[in-house]
């Protein structure tokens, strides 16, 4: 995790570079904002990895002489299959469909959205993956 702080904090050097070239040079306000919260981004970023890698053991990316096996194994667990984010896909399409044509079809978007939330938060108390 060594490496990865120290590539989110010389970016976020980099982003702080590029954001006062162009803030004085287009001195336009929205575009030089998001290049200084995106520096504000990539520092937090960075001092999380950096302080998190100093509490856990060096994996394998931090030894020079490692090979690629070397940081094989379980990433973590991954739902098989899930109807969930459908839902939240169609009930997110029609609540910025809303945004549109209408904020009446909020009223059709928030039951879907509801749903697909909770359908999600509680799919392995039912059915068959309850117990895993």
């Amino acid at each position: 995790m060594k490496i990865q702080g120290k590539m989110f904090i010389w970016m976020a050097v980099f982003i702080l570079a590029m954001a006062i070239v162009y803030g004085v040079w287009s001195k336009e306000p929205a575009g030089t904002t998001a290049l200084f919260l995106g520096f504000g981004l990539s520092v937090m970023i960075g001092f999380y990895l950096s302080f998190t890698a100093s509490r856990v053991d060096a994996g394998a990316q931090d030894n020079k002489e490692a090979d690629v096996a070397d940081d094989a194994g379980e990433v973590g667990f991954f739902s098989p299959h899930s109807w969930q984010p459908l839902a939240l896909g169609v009930g997110g399409a029609l609540a910025f469909m809303g945004v549109v044509f209408g904020w009446w079809l909020m009223y059709f978007s928030a039951p879907i959205i509801l749903i697909g939330l909770w359908g999600w938060v509680f799919e392995y108390y039912h059915g068959e993956n309850r117990t895993q």
